[in-house]
């Protein structure tokens, strides 16, 4: 595509012009902090329409700034750009050029839609204020969001409230969901090591055998659900990784485990992590053994605010027929999303778009049959217009 020709053009690209680029970023997946090509044709993109773009915000995250009026009203928007470690099993032309990487979740058409909604608010400029356009590298990393925020993204780039969607496969395309409060999950990574004793298989006497302890705290680590929570307090606690020994007849000296922990709340997370420690504790006075144990936060849970989703509800509203801009997700989402950095700092929503149903659009992100429908970057940007319209009027 010549890149020149798109944006010197006095006419606004057409749809078709933004599922080509889509597709162009679909087959040349980057990953994580990484993304300089893509980052490259997006910064492209925004200073032919007329855009003051900042690049390099933590990395290669780039802001571009449009500003109109004399409002003092910011508004930010956000889009992710980056793509997973896995290899694609579709076989369209768009198909992943690059071994063992594809856009298994959708972020180049997140990238398709912000782009398509950009131009057009360039050209109409129906908005009285400062527009932040946001592209993110290193979402899947739960990374990007807080080096774009430590590089002092928002000091640089004031915005009253920061917005930001996801496609949602298994909902109809044209459906949309704005829910307010906990809306995705937090995730943490938990070590246990345990150091005990080791020896010969024929002695276990001599040993203090971390294996039982090993064993005995999977047990006690499954209670936590269904014995120390609430019904109504959402919680996932997943054992990943075990290990312990290299060979049948020797007891090791050490033990452990890795548990991913996700909930949709401070409060459930804090719960759950003190009760780790009183088991943690409690396996070291009974089995005489020294247990470390570490708890690292990679994204706290994502909750959208009050205020600003009743904004953009309003401001979608014209878009979407009876009953297709839901107020829940059709089932609780415990995926881990670093967008809910953003909102630790800034108001804002984070919302759905359905992505369809069915084999193929239906397929789950992280899929390696998974492709975004390209029927949402027109939708998908008509949102992003009514928004910026509205917010800032």
């Amino acid at each position: 595509m010549n890149m020149h020709a798109l944006h010197t053009t006095s006419a606004t690209p057409d749809i078709a012009t933004f599922v080509d680029i889509r597709r162009q970023i679909h087959a040349a997946p980057e990953l994580g902090g990484d993304t300089p090509h893509t980052a490259a044709m997006v910064a492209e993109m925004l200073e032919g329409w007329g855009y003051e773009v900042h690049r390099n915000v933590g990395g290669h995250g780039l802001v571009g700034v449009l500003r109109n009026g004399d409002s003092s009203r910011t508004l930010g928007i956000r889009a992710d750009m980056d793509a997973l470690p896995m290899s694609e099993k579709n076989q369209f032309a768009h198909a992943s050029r690059v071994p063992g990487r594809m856009h298994a979740c959708g972020h180049d058409g997140h990238t398709a839609i912000l782009l398509a909604a950009a131009a057009r608010i360039a050209q109409t400029r129906q908005f009285n204020g400062t527009l932040n356009l946001i592209f993110q590298p290193d979402e899947e990393g739960l990374a990007g969001a807080k080096a774009m925020i430590d590089d002092g993204m928002f000091e640089r780039f004031p915005c009253d409230a920061v917005f930001a969607l996801h496609n949602m496969p298994g909902i109809p395309v044209g459906t949309c969901v704005v829910q307010a409060g906990p809306t995705m999950a937090s995730s943490e990574r938990v070590k246990i090591n345990i150091t005990g004793k080791g020896g010969h298989g024929a002695m276990p006497e001599l040993t203090v055998d971390p294996v039982p302890v090993l064993a005995s705290l999977i047990n006690a680590i499954q209670t936590i659900k269904s014995r120390v929570l609430a019904v109504e307090e959402y919680a996932v606690i997943s054992i990943g990784s075990v290990q312990a020994g290299t060979v049948y007849n020797i007891i090791p000296d050490e033990a452990s485990m890795l548990i991913s922990v996700r909930t949709d709340t401070t409060e459930t997370q804090q719960k759950i992590n003190n009760r780790l420690t009183e088991i943690v504790k409690g396996h070291e006075q009974t089995f005489g053994v020294k247990i470390d144990l570490s708890m690292v936060q990679l994204a706290p849970a994502l909750v959208n605010h009050e205020r600003e989703t009743e904004i953009l509800r309003q401001s979608l509203s014209p878009l979407f027929g009876e009953g297709q801009l839901l107020s829940t997700m059709p089932k609780k989402v415990m995926g881990t999303e670093d967008f809910a950095y953003m909102l630790e700092e800034r108001p804002g929503c984070y919302f759905m778009l359905g992505n369809g149903t069915g084999e193929f659009h239906g397929c789950s992100v992280h899929n390696p049959h998974y492709d975004f429908n390209d029927e949402l970057i027109e939708l998908g940007a008509g949102c992003w217009i009514k928004l910026t319209e509205n917010f800032l009027a």
